[in-house]
């Protein structure tokens, strides 16, 4: 079940959507029926044994300096790193919510990687803005990332238009950079600059030095159907991530809101008066190891400037540790994990509620919050996890109070390169320690049984 419930879809006409869109010759990723929400049971919000942490209204969140917390404790010597990390996040889900409102109308937009896999214009304009604030601010010498995407289908023969396409995209996002508490580059980028920011993400990682990890849209098939997604930025040195940002544009600040899709939170803006951010779409959570703190602050919108020290409000992981009232999430598709093996494991250990099926490290996002307590990923046989779909959201997890490892109880291993190396079966996020230990005892128990 998605992250999101029918609840209202008796208060919108059938139909009412996407069902005269003309079709596309690449492979149908934003297809989908034309109701307008997708069949879900419901996040557990009744249950009095189930702690949120407490979010209030943002209708002045971003420039209240009565309501400013912290910046975050921890070694001084990475509040820069974190305060670029931030707002270059902030930046990003503003342009990621640009381009998703205007994704649909233009499928040409929407490319197929070698492995047919999604990707868009804001897949590569995210990398491309990201690369450049943070070589703009620390040096371009200074700066190592490793990032999901390249720059091979934008320099094909024919790509002009949508090299032309990602070029006005990052343009027009970095021309507000001063919002987002950054510098405005001092005139606009010219096509190669583009891809030279987008290839200059070519580091393999490694045990030894300072390293960024960057998936620009992680959940691109999410992102493409108007559904959750996230832009990860993380920090690794010597092998250890340091720092994790997640910015997850259509998870919204209010548990309330968790009740609804996306794209209902879109209608309603649209349809009613915009005054106040009461909507509290979206939101940007990070960490820095060693804080023992969590933390998550709203999107800036476009009216609103991001005043740093920022007004974020600690977050915290729940506190059920009793299976049978846990919630868990694991991916939405299939091929990304298996959902029987998790299933057979969910009623070993006597979980009862429907899983949570989730696009993106948002699943972290969803833990670290307390709106869920378990995460399970069990990959097919021969699949590689990429260190950029968890740097971010495991430091997150663990500095709100949780635990992340392999199904064998190890820790993740970021310093073997590009790929989380040695992975134990798979991926296990837990609120605490008494679930965390039940999950990996079920897993050693059936795992010669299932077919992965």
């Amino acid at each position: 079940m998605p992250l999101y419930t029918a609840i209202l879809a008796a208060k919108l006409p059938h139909g009412f959507g996407l069902s005269g869109r003309s079709s596309c010759s690449l492979p149908n990723y934003a297809g989908f029926k034309c109701s307008f929400f997708f069949p879900s049971t419901h996040i557990h919000t009744s249950s009095p044994n189930r702690t949120y942490s407490s979010v209030s209204s943002s209708s002045s969140i971003m420039e209240d300096q009565k309501r400013v917390g912290p910046l975050i404790s921890g070694p001084e010597s990475l509040s820069q790193e974190l305060k670029v990390a931030v707002g270059a996040v902030q930046m990003a889900c503003f342009l990621c919510q640009r381009v998703q409102s205007n994704l649909l109308k233009n499928n040409a937009q929407i490319q197929a990687k070698d492995d047919n896999s999604p990707v868009t214009v804001a897949d590569w304009s995210v990398q491309a803005i990201i690369s450049w604030i943070l070589s703009k601010s620390f040096g371009s010498k200074n700066v190592s990332i490793v990032a999901e995407e390249d720059v091979q289908t934008l320099s094909k023969p024919g790509a002009d238009r949508l090299l032309k396409a990602v070029v006005e995209t990052v343009n027009e996002c970095l021309c507000e950079a001063h919002r987002f508490g950054l510098e405005d580059p001092e005139r606009t980028l010219c096509s190669s600059e583009v891809l030279e920011a987008i290839s200059r993400c070519n580091s393999s990682g490694g045990s030894t030095g300072k390293f960024w990890t960057l998936d620009p849209v992680d959940g691109t098939l999410g992102f493409i159907r108007g559904d959750q997604y996230a832009i990860a930025l993380a920090l690794i040195e010597d092998g250890e991530v340091v720092l994790g940002v997640l910015g997850c544009p259509n998870y919204p600040m209010k548990k309330e809101w968790l009740c609804y899709h996306p794209r209902y939170h879109r209608i309603i803006t649209k349809l009613s008066a915009t005054t106040s951010d009461s909507w509290d779409k979206g939101c940007v959570i990070y960490a820095q190891k060693g804080s023992g703190e969590a933390w998550m602050q709203p999107l800036v919108h476009e009216t609103k400037k991001l005043v740093w020290p920022n007004s974020a409000i600690p977050i915290q992981v729940s506190t059920i540790d009793d299976p049978a009232l846990a919630t868990f999430c694991e991916p939405v598709e299939k091929a990304n994990s298996s959902h029987s093996f998790t299933a057979g494991l969910a009623h070993s250990v006597g979980l009862r509620s429907q899983p949570l099926r989730v696009y993106s490290m948002v699943k972290y996002a969803a833990i670290a919050r307390g709106d869920a307590e378990i995460f399970m990923k069990f990959a097919r046989a021969g699949y590689k996890e990429k260190i950029w779909d968890h740097a971010a959201g495991v430091v997150i997890i663990q500095e709100a109070g949780g635990v992340v490892t392999d199904a064998r109880g190890r820790p993740l291993n970021f310093s073997k390169g590009m790929y989380l190396e040695g992975l134990d079966r798979g991926v296990i996020a837990c609120a605490g320690a008494n679930l965390h230990d039940k999950i990996i005892r079920a897993v050693d128990a059936s795992w010669n049984s299932s077919c992965l």
